[in-house]
Formats: C-alpha cells, sequence, structure tokens
C-alpha cells in the first residue's frame, strides 16, 4: 500500500517563519502494564504537562486516543496520547491533525529514543524514524516526516536483540530519575516552541544539559 499524503498547505518544505505549536503528542502503549515503561517516555511528557496545569485526560473516539487542552505562554495547546498502541500511532496524528485542523510542521512529537542516554532529550524537525515504530507509522500516514520531535534518551541495551526487552521494561531508578530531570529540563523551553522560536529552545535545552552534566 502506497503511503497517503496528508492533505494541506505547506506539507513538503520548511517554511522560512516556522509556525508555532498547536499539538503534542506523546507516544506509548495503553493499559497499565506499560505505564512506566522505556517506550512510554512520550507519555510521561504529555503527562507532566497536563499534571502541572490540573488537566485530565479523556477519551475521544474520533482522535483514537486521549487528549487534553493545556495553556503554554499565551497559546492554547492540544495534548494527544494515541490509544492505538505505539505501532499504529499514525491513526491517532493523522485524525487529531485533521479534526483541530492543524499542519504538521505545528505538531511535537514526543518519543523514547534509543541513541541517547537517559537524562538527554534533543529537540528535531524533519528526517527518519531511526527505527521508533511510533515515528514509522506517522510517516507512512503522513507521507513525509516533516514534524517536530522531541527525543526522550532511554540508552541501549547493547544488542539488537535485547532491544524489544529493553523498551518494554521499567528503566532503574537511577535512569527514571535521568529520564525525569531531562523532560523537566523540555517542559522549560516548550513555552519558546510554541510560539515559533525552535532555535532558540534547542539552544537553551542543549546549554542546559550541558550546565548540568558539568556539576
Amino acid at each position: 500500500m502506497q503511503p497517503r499524503t496528508f492533505a494541506g498547505a505547506g506539507l513538503h518544505c520548511l517554511p522560512s517563519v516556522m509556525a508555532g505549536l498547536r499539538l503534542i503528542v506523546g507516544l506509548g502503549n495503553p493499559c497499565a502494564e506499560y505505564l512506566r515503561t522505556r517506550h512510554n517516555a512520550g507519555f510521561w511528557l504529555v503527562d507532566a504537562l497536563a499534571n502541572a496545569q490540573g488537566q485530565r485526560f479523556g477519551f475521544d473516539g474520533k482522535l483514537h486516543g486521549e487528549a487534553c487542552k493545556v495553556s503554554i505562554g499565551n497559546e492554547s495547546v492540544w495534548l494527544l496520547k494515541p490509544a492505538t498502541f505505539m505501532n499504529k500511532s499514525g491513526i491517532a496524528v493523522v485524525s487529531a491533525l485533521r479534526y483541530y485542523k492543524i499542519e504538521p510542521e505545528q505538531c511535537l512529537v514526543a518519543h523514547d529514543d534509543l541513541d541517547l542516554p537517559p537524562g538527554i532529550v534533543r529537540l528535531k524537525f524533519d528526517g527518519g524514524h531511526g527505527g521508533q515504530n511510533g515515528l514509522r507509522d506517522i510517516m507512512a500516514h503522513l507521507g513525509h516526516g516533516k514534524f517536530h520531535r522531541l527525543r526522550v534518551g532511554i540508552g541501549h541495551p547493547g544488542h539488537r536483540d535485547q532491544v524489544t526487552p529493553w523498551v518494554l521494561g521499567r528503566p532503574s531508578a537511577a535512569d527514571e530519575d535521568a529520564m525525569l530531570v531531562g523532560i523537566g529540563r523540555a517542559l522549560d523551553v516548550l513555552p519558546l516552541a510554541v510560539s515559533g522560536e525552535f532555535e532558540k529552545a534547542m539552544h537553551q535545552l542543549h546549554s542546559a544539559e550541558n550546565v548540568e552534566s558539568k556539576k
């Protein structure tokens, strides 16, 4: 089956003035058994955002996931947790983009990343999926990768045969603490990203990591 290209304006080139964020998606698997697993790092981030403002996620069938609205800076932003399981995340993301009339470049997808150690988070726009199945499915549904990503480091088990139990396992207490610190740093720069100041957000986020590493 050929990938479907998401219909909308400005989807295949990066605009000279980047639009701010209107949708933040956390990737993960539903069900309590997956709640604190490494693969649910994206859920951790949007849960932290919602909890900080006393908001609660509610299931919405037309979005194939749970959603709520928060205020970041002076803007209202939708949060989404797909209920489709990781490998089918694209269904929920495209449904939300269409329903809320949001362009992909106004969307940030937070996800776990094997290539970064726990505590390291990185902002990125466009690119491949790096083997992350949630990103893979989103890109298949959109027909491209022109959306923002927040890569939450979970570390690597050292051998590819161990990747599945690693991502579906719970991190050590030290690694979980490091991941939460990294997510906290990401939350601090989200107002910049929401306003469209992505380069400034990236610089501030990465500078904060450098300061932390020297302590």
